[in-house]
């Protein structure tokens, strides 16, 4: 249940009436039904902040908190109250700071610091707290309450004292803005809210009052909300090629009532669809296979938009549509890798396996790297001896690039990474025009050179940021090591033993390659000294993952574990269609946890009988001396599918309906 406390105590706007109301009735009960209309379950109107201490702490679920001065289009409060960004996420405005009021710093979409030197934004007088905050805000209102409005918590306004959380101006703190800067204070991780197209504004008089009400009667809800359904910032293809007229499809699908969900079910068919005109090949399945694949990447599109558009949000529809992307574009590669074998190529299945390998390490490294950056944005800023040097430039280009929104280098930056856009704009046209072996070589073109560009530019920047992210999370989990990890003695140098790991696999694929080719079989002693060492890799799970660098380990074992599979199909003559499936369940049981990691949620519910990497490892090196290298392929990867839908099947249906009470234990 989500409960909305109105806090009527802030003096600089407790006398503010609503037009047509008696004189000095506040504007509580106009925010108080704003509240309602956004989807709080309960709304109270605390007298000061020690009632909000208690409500709060008697609270189970998310609480939203604003002050008595805000005017606010009531779409505004529903964004706040619904947005999927984080559970704790403050509102924050570009008005110019009134006295009293926070101002506050944004880095990655999240407020690292209140009234710092060079705040982005001003606090907007509104906040919602996901219920693990809910202690620390019921503390930072108590203590806030023993200070007089006129005297504030020295903590809150004493920059000596507490570091980027005192009053600029100098004036007494409103009390909304001593809850949130107590808050960031304590380092609670607080997402911000910004107001696009939307109005809100805090106001300290009545003239303030009808301007900001003007505003906001002025404002075309349905016109805005279709707007915002729309990313602010996009791919270039995305940007001109598909948002230009997606929004169309968005409000014909909230008409008709389809919802988020049932948008990227079609999606995933149209991709399908696709795979199987790409495979099929000839000119016509060919362009319309492209057209479809097109469509798909709109519809793509379209259920993010559509969950905007209609404030349908959910932790199952997130991690939907974060595993159907990658289950579409490699189902397309799949396709292309079957059709441009059936052309005449010989190593068809090896190029889309090949696509397929990259793509997943490179998304890796973005996840890692992009947990990285936040982590990095909610820690202070240290001066480094190398402050000054490539890393940092690089740090403070990015930056002035990515400010330089529309310009040339902007777009080019965007672009030269591949992103999922241009990947599948690219695979369309070369797949129309040219087949499937050269769609498939442009994506090992285009995806090789933008992971070296990214991987280089990242590694400096990532040295000179100097941020241990692996040491913030469970290292075991998301390096995915397993019970056969637990039991080696442990080593230090995680990164060094990955890349080994990764490097033996690779060169038993290669030897293994060779062997084929030249008609023999691959010696026993390779594949047992590619174990060794990727058991050596194993030996770092539970060493401290500090090094700037490690956040690379997950990526680096991935490409281990992809490429070992891989040799072991080769080397045992299994088909490739055969290797090319059990490398995509591994994926999808990888992308489940980044997509774990991205929404902040716990572990798969079955995550230990998916055996760790090792162990998946040792069973193929085994099934590989003994001869029956397909049959392990196939029944380790039929294993983990099933273990990957029961897993989803607990996650997303069984345990929510327990949670719930939908489901009674037995007995």
């Amino acid at each position: 249940m989500t409960l909305a406390i109105v806090l009527a105590a802030d003096p600089a706007a407790g006398h503010l009436t609503e037009p047509g109301r008696p004189a000095g009735e506040p504007l509580t009960e106009r925010l108080a039904a704003q509240w309602r209309r956004a989807g709080a379950d309960d709304v109270r109107i605390a007298a000061d902040l020690t009632e909000l201490a208690d409500l709060v702490a008697a609270a189970t679920g998310p609480v939203l908190v604003s002050g008595a001065d805000l005017v606010a289009h009531t779409a505004v409060l529903k964004h706040l109250a619904t947005s999927p960004v984080g559970p704790t996420v403050a509102l924050v405005l570009t008005d110019p700071p009134a006295p009293g009021q926070a101002t506050v710093r944004e880095e990655r979409g999240q407020v690292v610091e209140v009234d710092a030197a060079d705040a982005s934004g001003v606090f907007g007088g509104a906040l919602r707290v996901g219920p693990a905050d809910l202690p620390a805000l019921a503390d930072a209102a108590r203590r806030a309450a023993g200070a007089a409005p006129d005297a504030p918590d020295a903590r809150l306004t004493d920059p000596a004292s507490a570091p980027g959380v005192g009053i600029a101006d100098g004036g007494p703190r409103n009390a909304v803005d001593r809850l949130v800067a107590d808050l960031a204070a304590r380092g609670t991780l607080i997402f911000a809210q910004r107001v696009r197209l939307l109005v809100a504004h805090r106001v300290g008089d009545e003239a303030q009052r009808a301007a900001a009400e003007a505003a906001v009667a002025a404002v075309d809800e349905d016109r805005a909300e279709l707007k915002l359904s729309v990313k602010e910032r996009d791919d270039f293809f995305t940007t001109f090629f598909v948002s230009t007229w997606s929004p169309y499809v968005t409000k014909a699908a909230a008409r008709i009532g389809i919802g988020p969900t049932g948008v990227t079910m079609v999606s995933v068919a149209f991709a399908v669809a696709a795979a199987v005109l790409f495979g099929v090949g000839g000119r016509p399945a060919l362009v319309a296979g492209a057209v479809l694949l097109y469509l798909g990447f709109v519809l793509d599109c379209v259920d993010g938009q559509l969950a905007r558009y209609t404030r349908h949000f959910s932790a199952w529809g997130g991690w939907l549509d974060t595993m159907a992307d990658r289950f579409k574009e490699y189902v397309v590669y799949a396709g292309l890798g079957f059709g441009a074998t059936h052309a005449g190529f010989r190593y068809g299945w090896a190029l889309a396996l090949a696509a397929m390998t990259l793509q997943t390490v490179r998304h890796m490294t973005d996840t890692w790297y992009g947990a990285l950056h936040d982590e990095a944005a909610r820690r202070p800023k240290v001066v480094t001896a190398d402050a000054g040097g490539i890393g940092g430039k690089l740090n403070a280009a990015s930056t002035r690039v990515q400010a330089d929104t529309g310009s040339v280098s902007y777009w080019l930056k965007r672009t030269v990474v591949f992103p999922i856009g241009e990947r599948w704009a690219l695979i369309a046209i070369a797949a129309a025009l040219f087949g499937p072996l050269v769609a498939l070589v442009a994506v090992l073109v285009w995806g090789t050179l933008a992971f070296a560009y990214t991987g280089g530019l990242r590694t400096l920047r990532a040295r000179w940021m100097r941020v241990p992210v692996m040491a913030t999370v469970d290292a075991g989990l998301h390096r995915d090591d397993g019970v056969l990890a637990r039991t080696l003695p442990t080593t230090r140098r995680p990164l060094l033993l990955a890349v080994l790991g990764a490097l033996g696999a690779a060169g038993t694929l290669v030897w293994a390659l060779l062997a084929v080719h030249g008609g023999g079989d691959l010696p026993v002693f390779v594949p047992v000294l590619a174990l060794v060492l990727l058991l050596g890799a194993a030996q770092a799970s539970r060493a401290p993952h500090e090094g700037s660098l490690d956040w690379l380990v997950p990526a680096a074992l991935r490409a281990a574990e992809y490429l070992f599979a891989i040799a072991v199909g080769v080397a045992g003559r299994a088909p490739a269609w055969l290797i090319f499936g059990y490398v995509l369940v591994l994926t999808l049981h990888h992308y489940d946890l980044t997509a774990r990691l991205e929404k902040r949620q716990s572990a798969p519910p079955l995550h230990a009988a998916t055996l760790g990497w090792p162990g998946r490892s040792l069973l193929l090196a085994i099934g590989l001396i003994a001869g029956y290298a397909s049959i392990a392929l196939a029944t380790l990867g039929a294993y983990l599918l099933v273990v990957f839908v029961a897993s989803v099947v607990l996650a997303w249906v069984v345990l929510p309906a327990r949670a719930r009470g939908g489901v009674r234990s037995p007995g």
